[in-house]
């Protein structure tokens, strides 16, 4: 399976977090974890940036439209476009922000698994 379009990221986590309940903990699967997470934080730093120039875009086209009434058929377009992606972005967002912490987790959990008696 090729993913010419990007990837699923929900589908992913999922992928993954099964992946990790399906086999016993080693220091193998602890690196796969952990450079995962370190790709998922990535994407969350990058999803960061968007989110937060897509905001300020957003609150130009608030101030052209209410500061520059000439502007306003326009800028009520683009500023009602801006926000329905806004929207799409925060929720997006919301989602790998909760699954880097969820990971945090798993990864802590790993760790005492590795560190119990009669583990690699």
């Amino acid at each position: 399976m090729q993913d010419r379009f990007g990837i699923n990221m929900k589908r992913y986590c999922r992928a993954h977090e099964a992946m990790l309940a399906s086999v016993p903990p080693s220091r193998e699967v602890m690196a796969l974890h952990l450079e995962k997470l370190r790709w998922l934080q990535h994407e969350r730093l990058v999803h960061l940036v968007v989110l937060v120039l897509t905001a300020v875009a957003e609150l130009f086209t608030v101030d052209m439209a209410v500061l520059h009434p000439e502007t306003n058929p326009l800028a009520a377009i683009v500023m009602l476009a801006l926000a329905v992606l806004l929207a799409f972005y925060f929720a997006h967002y919301f989602f790998l922000e909760n699954t880097v912490q969820h990971w945090y987790r798993l990864a802590d959990d790993l760790a005492q698994k590795l560190k119990a008696p009669g583990n690699n």
